[in-house]
């Protein structure tokens, strides 16, 4: 069984992605890698094989939003050719915070990124992994209630940012 990929395109995101093809392929393949052993995806786990992937191509890991002194902290998950990447297999909480960073991160002063790419899970793989694997996935953000929230932040969230639901 291979993982397939929904995607959601807000304010164009995909048409900016297209300008950087190769680079969206990149993100995809290694989403779908066939090397990923479905059966021990755990939240934690999956998170540590992307970085591996995403690093090995690349990507910088875990760059600061902030550059100047007294930096909150605030870190995206990787970025490249002023791509952002965050991904979301936390509480659905976390939703604000993360569409925050891809928008302080491309306003003027900061300047860092043209589109980001918000990685999440399907509620179908999340039923998948508990059911079929023993994978708690449960309370975890899913692809379906970004696309849902998303345009509700349209005044706020004013950079393109595609979205990937990882399904089965």
């Amino acid at each position: 069984m291979t993982l397939r990929l929904n995607k959601y395109s807000y304010r164009f995101a995909e048409q900016v992605l297209n300008s950087k093809l190769s680079l969206k392929q990149e993100v995809e393949d290694i989403l779908t890698s066939t090397s990923i052993n479905i059966s021990e995806l755990s939240r934690p786990g999956f998170n540590a094989l992307l970085e591996e992937k995403f690093v090995s191509k690349g990507w910088e890991s875990q760059p600061p939003v902030f550059d100047e002194p007294g930096d909150p902290s605030a870190k995206m998950d990787f970025l490249k050719d002023r791509i952002g990447i965050e991904v979301a297999f936390g509480h659905p909480s976390f939703i604000g915070i993360d569409l925050l960073k891809f928008q302080v991160a491309s306003y003027s002063g900061l300047d860092k990124i043209d589109v980001g790419i918000y990685i999440v899970t399907t509620k179908s793989f999340q039923s998948h992994m508990k059911k079929r694997h023993e994978q708690n996935w449960t309370g975890s953000l899913s692809y379906e209630r970004v696309v849902r929230y998303l345009p509700h932040f349209k005044s706020a969230i004013q950079i393109p940012i595609y979205v990937i639901g990882i399904d089965i």
